[in-house]
């Protein structure tokens, strides 16, 4: 990790509403557009699961922002997308309606998915597994077949590593087969959390999951990376949730904090990442600090 460590504050809403304010992000923005130093690539690909089964924590956003970062500074990445509401799809403007062939398929019909895999538009090294509703019904129709828990991890296996440097996988908002099949597949485990009332509540029960998991059937298993997000500098509720979440995880706890930011909303309305749709805003440059401190720490075995 280089000796800078930045971490990205919440900016106030109306920032951009003076002269000023609009000339400092223009500014930030060009330079965020054209800085495309090359980041370091892992030794071998690096599997993260990104889980919290409370929704709303930025899990979604987190996948794709992360994702799109990354492959702007010549990473090759692979989003596969395990929430049957399809958002991460979405944010990349993949298509996801009912029929097409998407992570279901790899999941109920073992169909390679590498068939499955899109290429994501502008973007050259990001690529997308998508989710179509079908996924709803997948924990269903995996009850009943033979290692249900690692169909992901087989799906994965079957991929060509040598083309790839991240695969992220998107969770949905729960701790069913789903999840479970992405811990298993996975290597790391990336948890975001919110700074705002609750944002430890359940957190427990994931980590009792993710140890189920690593003594039963992942023994590869490891919580790497701690994300908080969703902070709002100007209140004092935020900045102790962010110090109670320092002091339990130490240095799992990335030193970027994720701000609040509007724009970061509006991104997947139009079928875009935040990086691509505003680079200069809050939400941008923090998540591209983000990506940047997760592309530099070493991975340890």
């Amino acid at each position: 990790m280089p000796d800078s460590q930045v971490v990205v504050p919440a900016v106030p809403a109306n920032t951009a509403d003076t002269p000023i304010g609009r000339a400092a992000e223009a500014a930030v923005g060009v330079r965020g557009s054209t800085d495309r130093t090359l980041w370091p690539r892992p030794q071998r690909c690096r599997i993260m699961t990104i889980a919290n089964q409370k929704g709303g924590v930025g899990k979604t956003t987190t996948a794709v922002n992360l994702a799109a970062s990354l492959s702007q500074h010549g990473c090759r990445v692979l989003v596969v997308d395990l929430d049957p509401q399809g958002n991460a799809s979405t944010a990349l403007d993949v298509e996801h309606h009912v029929g097409r062939e998407s992570v279901y398929n790899a999941l109920v019909e073992e169909r390679p998915l590498a068939e499955i895999i899109t290429p994501v538009a502008g973007m050259p090294g990001l690529f997308c597994a998508p989710a179509t509703i079908d996924l709803a019904g997948a924990e269903i129709e995996l009850v009943p077949m033979v290692a249900r828990e690692s169909r992901l991890s087989r799906a994965i296996e079957q991929l060509d590593f040598s083309t790839l440097d991240f695969v992220l996988i998107d969770c949905p908002p729960s701790l069913g087969l789903l999840t479970v099949n992405a811990l298993v597949a996975a290597e790391e485990v990336l948890i975001p959390i919110q700074c705002e009332y609750y944002a430890l509540e359940g957190l427990e029960q994931l980590l009792r999951t993710v140890e189920l998991v690593r003594g039963h059937l992942n023994g590869r298993l490891r919580i790497s990376t701690i994300l908080l997000t969703m902070y709002d500098g100007r209140t004092r509720l935020a900045t102790q949730v962010a110090e109670d979440v320092r002091s339990h995880f130490g240095d799992m706890v990335l030193q970027t904090i994720i701000p609040r930011s509007v724009r970061v909303s509006e991104a997947p309305s139009y079928g875009q990442s935040v990086i691509t749709y505003d680079p200069a805003s809050s939400g941008a440059i923090a998540y591209a600090e983000a990506a940047r401190e997760l592309a530099y720490r070493s991975v340890t075995a």
